[in-house]
C-alpha cells in the first residue's frame, strides 16, 4: 500500500528560499502560532514530494524512512549553522562536519565501470540511496555557498515568535512572511496600548 502525501497548507516561501534550497530545507520544519508544528519532511512520502518540488528527486524515487531521517538530520545541522551565523556565535564542529560529509558522499564525476562484453564505460548510480546522497550533497553545498557568500550578512531568524524560520533580510524586514510581520506589529501595538493604560 503506497503512502500518500497529506496536503498541508504550504507556507509562503521566506525571502531567499527560491535562490537557496538549503534555506528552504532549514524552513521545512516550523513552529506556527498557537504552538502548532509543521514538518514538510515528516514522512517518506512528504520528503519525496519536497525533493521533487525542488528538482532533487524523481516523483517515483520511493523514499524510505531512513532516507527521510537523513534529510531531517541534515536540516537540523544546517539550522544550527544558520543560527550560529545569524547570531554571530561559533558553529558547532559537528554541524560543520555533517555538511562536509554530505558534500563528499557523492562522486563529482561519473564512475568508471567495466562490462565484460562491451568494455569500459562511465556512469553514475541511480538507486534511491544515490538520489538521496545527491540531494544531501546539493543541499549541503548550497548551505556552504550561502554561509560563505555576501548574502550571509543578510541571513537572520524571523523576528516574530514563535516562528523559527530563517530568511535573507531585505532592507529592514526581519520577518519571513507578511503574516509574521503583521503578528509582530500587532504585538508591538498591543504592548504600547497596555503600557499606556
Amino acid at each position: 500500500m503506497e503512502e500518500s502525501v497529506i496536503e498541508q497548507p504550504a507556507p509562503t516561501p521566506a525571502q531567499g528560499e527560491e535562490e537557496h534550497p538549503s534555506l528552504a530545507l532549514a524552513n521545512s520544519a516550523m513552529t506556527l502560532p498557537g504552538g502548532h508544528a509543521l514538518d514538510l519532511l515528516g514522512t517518506p512520502a512528504q520528503t519525496n514530494h519536497w525533493l521533487t518540488q525542488r528538482g532533487l528527486a524523481p516523483v517515483d524515487a520511493g523514499m524510505r524512512e531512513m532516507c527521510a531521517a537523513q534529510l531531517r538530520s541534515l536540516r537540523e545541522q544546517i539550522r544550527s549553522l544558520f543560527a550560529a551565523r545569524a547570531e554571530g556565535v561559533p558553529a558547532l564542529p559537528a554541524a560543520v562536519t555533517a555538511i562536509n560529509d554530505a558534500m563528499t558522499r557523492v562522486p563529482t564525476a561519473p564512475l568508471l565501470r567495466w562490462d565484460d562484453k562491451t568494455g569500459p564505460y562511465r556512469t553514475a548510480p541511480h538507486p534511491t540511496t544515490a538520489i538521496v546522497d545527491l540531494a544531501l550533497a546539493t543541499l549541503a553545498a548550497d548551505a556552504a555557498d550561502l554561509l560563505t557568500s555576501p548574502d550571509a550578512e543578510r541571513l537572520t531568524a524571523c523576528g516574530s515568535p514563535p516562528c523559527n524560520r530563517f530568511l535573507l533580510r531585505h532592507g529592514r524586514r526581519h520577518w519571513c512572511s507578511t503574516r509574521c510581520g503583521d503578528r509582530a506589529r500587532a504585538a508591538r501595538a498591543y504592548a504600547r496600548r497596555s503600557k499606556g493604560a
